[in-house]
């Protein structure tokens, strides 16, 4: 699947899949993002990519043209998602993650200035306590622990 950035002017996914569903190529598009979604999405969509892309994570790095393989496996309940291609050259997902490892942010990547005090709170509790992936939203001993260590 060749990648094709849209931002959407909502703060869900909902808008973008559930129009994409009743367009002639809504079989062939994926919702890729680190967000949440409400529950109502259809379609192959993949939600809460961590770690998110201002902190760093994998969509952060993705420009248009890139090629992304989606492998869902509904019988063991597996997946993967892989950088297979960019730049008009084809390579496996070593490479890509090798790719993704030695770029930087998308120039166009920045916080919305309208973002809430409580969800940029939110944010720099889970990048401090090793983010989604760190075992839970936030955890409160390493967080203090930062704090102390920064006193």
């Amino acid at each position: 699947m060749k990648v094709r950035r849209r931002k959407l002017d909502t703060p869900y996914a909902f808008a973008g899949n559930t129009t994409s569903r009743h367009l002639s190529f809504g079989k062939h598009v994926a919702v890729l993002t680190d967000a949440r979604f409400s529950g109502v999405s259809t379609g192959a969509c993949i939600g809460h990519i961590s770690p998110e892309a201002l902190a760093g994570g994998p969509l952060g790095k993705v420009p248009d043209g890139d090629l992304i393989r989606i492998v869902v496996d509904r019988i063991n309940l597996q997946g993967s998602l892989d950088l297979v291609g960019a730049e008009g050259r084809e390579f496996g997902s070593a490479e890509g993650s090798r790719v993704l490892a030695g770029r930087g942010p998308h120039p166009q990547l920045s916080p919305d200035p309208e973002l809430p005090d409580d969800t940029r709170l939110w944010a720099a509790l889970q990048a401090v306590a090793g983010g989604t992936w760190g075992g839970c939203v936030y955890d409160t001993d390493t967080i203090i622990a930062a704090l102390r260590d920064r006193a």
